[in-house]
């Protein structure tokens, strides 16, 4: 590489490849535990919808297709817009994990699958992290510059207190 004595940019595309591939790995690790824990639900009946959950994965695929789209394209707009969604994704996250907590309170039969759900919501909400943090490296590569703000932590399950209703 210093042979060839690249210029700023193409130094900025390799090491933003090298840095895409360590993020690719783990959604690829996130989609292969989803996989598994959707197989293991499909012995139980859900005597509940999850809407929210469809609507995140949906998502969260739109965004890594998106984040796909920008780094082929060079497309920092497009890598933009997975950064803005992603506060969007947490919100989804927050609000399914807060949903599952309480069917498993109401129901301690619904224990095992909500705990499965929860995974599922949980590395949902980490691939979409790490199509962000790709979307950020494409936007660096493309520009030379870091996004203008700091991603804000969306996750706030820690935080999350859950009463049983009466």
């Amino acid at each position: 590489l210093a042979l060839r004595q690249p210029v700023a940019g193409d130094l900025r595309q390799v090491v933003a490849a090298l840095k895409i591939t360590g993020d690719l790995e783990r959604i690829g690790d996130y989609a292969s535990n989803v996989a598994k824990r959707s197989i293991v639900l499909d012995q139980f009946v859900m005597p509940y919808s999850l809407g929210g959950l469809g609507h995140m994965a949906r998502m969260v695929q739109e965004n890594l297709k998106l984040t796909i789209d920008a780094t082929g394209e060079q497309d920092s707009d497009k890598a933009t817009e997975v950064w803005r969604s992603d506060q969007i994704v947490d919100d989804l996250y927050n609000a399914i994990f807060r949903e599952l907590i309480t069917y498993m309170m109401e129901d301690p039969r619904n224990i095992t699958p909500c705990t499965h759900l929860l995974f599922i919501a949980k590395n949902l909400e980490r691939i979409g992290d790490h199509a962000t943090n790709v979307a950020e490296t494409v936007f660096y590569a493309v520009t030379g510059e870091t996004l203008p703000e700091a991603r804000p932590k969306g996750d706030m399950s820690a935080y999350a207190i859950i009463r049983p209703r009466e």
